[in-house]
């Protein structure tokens, strides 16, 4: 009621200003006929006092005539051919009037006929003409903003994605699809349901310019590194905003739509294609059975959780001492999973009560081991923590799965632990090497998985450069010519599964990261990801070396063999009799070392068990790649 109210004076205040017009038209069209016919008659002058009257006269007349012929039932803004049939009726209705005042006044003949012809035509200009400027004016503004509105967008990839992408974006509303580029020859000179391919993505930066184009899409899922980071290029020389669709591993996803446009991001840049894995043997490996996931709160630990339970384990327990990421980790699974028997602990790997309570209740058959440190500066000086943590702690758990009698323990572990030069590394050294030792008399299958850099993991280099270009700068790189391999957190958790299916027990796996990549490429492609320049609207400031940092990675030992496995990202490499015979002997020294918190304890056992961690290595001139180096 109130709203009624309120809305009525509005209303009003409309209809009356409209009312005002056409009176003031009223006059206006008279005035002017009259005055027209005095000069078409030849008459000297004009009685001033007489065309008051008539004015008054025909206002009265007309304004009723207008009133009763529906004049004032329309909105201007949506004046239509009925409003224009009902403004020629006012029209002829004002010739009418017109007349009979005259008539009325007793007006010459000549005067009578002049104005029944003349007024009728200046009247039906004085109402007609504003209301149709208006309705040009407001739908000039409409499409203004409709456009505003409506992207025109343009699909790079007339293929099969493209193709489905676009009555996706017709349905969805708010896009205008100009056309698609595509580089096959054959789709050249051809349309798409009606919109035609123009040319090859080359010719983008000229079409985006001709066409006005606001976004482009990239509708190429299956785009490797390289081919994303093409079009990526030609896209930021186009100056046009641009989105991609989900890759072909995002879409395996239960949670990702075809029609899911997002914004280009790093791992579209350094990720590679998709990984072609094994599901039927990684599922009859794990469904029904029964998992724990130590560090299940962290960025592997979560995916690997979240595809476990793709899976169909009996039940799937998660561990990890940080309370927010326990949170975040059982929200989610519960939310995606409903029918998964899940658990979440809050505790520490390295406390032999917790892990000892959690296998006696889970009774696991498959243990996932990824709870470690790994923030390497931090770690240099906190020997202590990263000892207990990531050496004490691998001891615990996969003493615990040796004792209630797990099927399968998975180490995730790191590149670093390869020749490592910084405490981090040497710790992940230390627990592969236990691993390796325990398998040898155990009824349990001990695996370890090595891999490098994950992208967007939580502390990587990542979030950390978004941060600083958040920020406004500068991006700090320790070195111009530092490199480390990366890989997605999607991919390196498929990995691992498919890992322990592939394991006998004591091998160490290594992923194919691929060819390395150039922290300092790595930052400029974010800078432009996220709409700037390197060097102008950005500084990239090289602050040197960090304690412990190495300018490259390297997946291998010197003397380690290595050969392909079944999975052609996967590759396997043996230590045998390097496992240290004294390695019980230091391990019971550095347990009274972190009961003691004796960090140069702790030192002497690294050194004594990973004695190259001493050494210092110069940088190779030349990179190989892994797929030179395996052995048939």
């Amino acid at each position: 009621m109130t709203e009624r109210v309120e809305r009525r004076p509005n209303w009003l205040n409309l209809r009356l200003l409209v009312i005002l017009h056409d009176l003031c038209m009223i006059a206006l069209a008279w005035s002017a006929a009259r005055i027209g016919t005095l000069w078409l008659l030849g008459e000297p002058s004009l009685n001033w006092q007489q065309l008051a009257l008539e004015i008054n006269l025909v206002l009265m007349a007309q304004g009723f005539l207008q009133w009763r012929a529906g004049l004032y039932r329309g909105v201007w803004r949506f004046a239509s051919l009925p409003d224009l049939a009902n403004l020629v009726r006012a029209a002829i209705l004002g010739a009418v009037a017109g007349a009979a005042v005259l008539l009325v006044l007793t007006a010459p003949i000549e005067l009578m006929v002049l104005m029944v012809w003349i007024f009728p035509v200046l009247l039906a200009l004085g109402l007609g003409l504003p209301r149709l400027t208006y309705r040009v004016f407001k739908d000039m503004r409409l499409e203004v903003h409709r456009r505003r509105l409506t992207q025109r967008t343009l699909i790079l990839g007339a293929g099969r994605s493209g193709r489905l992408l676009l009555p996706e974006l017709r349905r969805r509303g708010g896009y205008d699809v100009v056309g698609f580029l595509d580089d096959k020859k054959r789709l050249r000179n051809t349309e798409v349901a009606g919109v035609p391919v123009l040319g090859t993505i080359e010719r983008l930066p000229r079409v985006a310019r001709e066409a006005a184009i606001d976004l482009v899409v990239i509708a190429i899922p299956s785009a490797t590194n390289q081919q994303m980071q093409r079009v990526v290029e030609i896209c930021e020389r186009a100056e046009v905003d641009f989105k991609t669709l989900p890759t072909l591993t995002e879409l395996g996803n239960s949670f990702t739509r075809f029609d899911d446009l997002k914004p280009v991001a790093i791992d579209d840049l350094l990720g590679r294609e998709p990984v072609s894995l094994d599901w039927e043997s990684i599922r009859a490996g794990l469904a029904g059975k029964r998992v724990l996931v130590t560090g299940g709160g962290g960025s592997i630990g979560a995916e690997l959780c979240r595809q476990i339970a793709r899976l169909d384990p009996a039940s799937l327990v998660v561990l990890d001492h940080s309370e927010y990421n326990l949170y975040r980790v059982d929200y989610r699974l519960r939310g995606e999973f409903r029918e998964l028997v899940v658990e979440t602990v809050l505790g520490d790997a390295a406390d032999s009560a917790t892990i000892d309570h959690v296998m006696a209740r889970a009774r696991p058959q498959v243990v996932f081991h990824a709870a470690a440190y790994k923030h390497l500066p931090m770690l240099q000086n906190q020997v202590r923590e990263a000892f207990r943590n990531n050496v004490i702690g691998t001891r615990r758990v996969a003493d615990a799965a040796d004792r209630f009698g797990v099927e399968t323990f998975v180490l995730i572990s790191t590149d670093k632990a390869v020749n490592p030069s910084n405490v981090m590394g040497a710790t992940k050294r230390v627990a592969e090497l236990y691993c390796q030792h325990i398998n040898r008399c155990s009824q349990t299958r001990f695996i370890t998985v090595r891999f490098g850099n994950v992208l967007n993991s939580t502390g990587s280099v990542v979030p950390l450069f978004n941060e600083q270009i958040r920020r406004g700068g500068p991006v700090t790189v320790t070195h111009p010519e530092i490199t480390r391999y990366f890989m997605t957190i999607a991919e390196a958790g498929q990995l691992i599964l498919q890992a322990g299916v592939l394991g006998q027990g004591g091998e160490v796996f290594v992923l194919d990261m691929g060819e390395p990549v150039r922290i300092s490429y790595l930052a400029e492609q974010l800078i432009r990801l996220a709409g700037k320049e390197p060097g102008r609207d950005i500084e990239i400031v090289y602050s040197g070396l960090r304690p412990g940092e190495k300018l490259f990675e390297e997946l291998f030992h010197a003397h380690e063999s290595y050969a392909k496995t079944a999975h052609e990202k996967i590759l396997l490499t043996r230590k045998g009799d390097l496992v240290c015979a004294e390695l019980e002997d230091c391990l019971r020294r550095a347990e009274q070392g972190v009961r003691q918190y004796d960090s140069d304890a702790l030192r002497q056992v690294l050194l004594e068990l990973v004695p190259e961690m001493g050494q210092a290595r110069q940088p190779r001139k030349k990179i190989v790649s892994i797929d030179s180096k395996v052995a048939s």
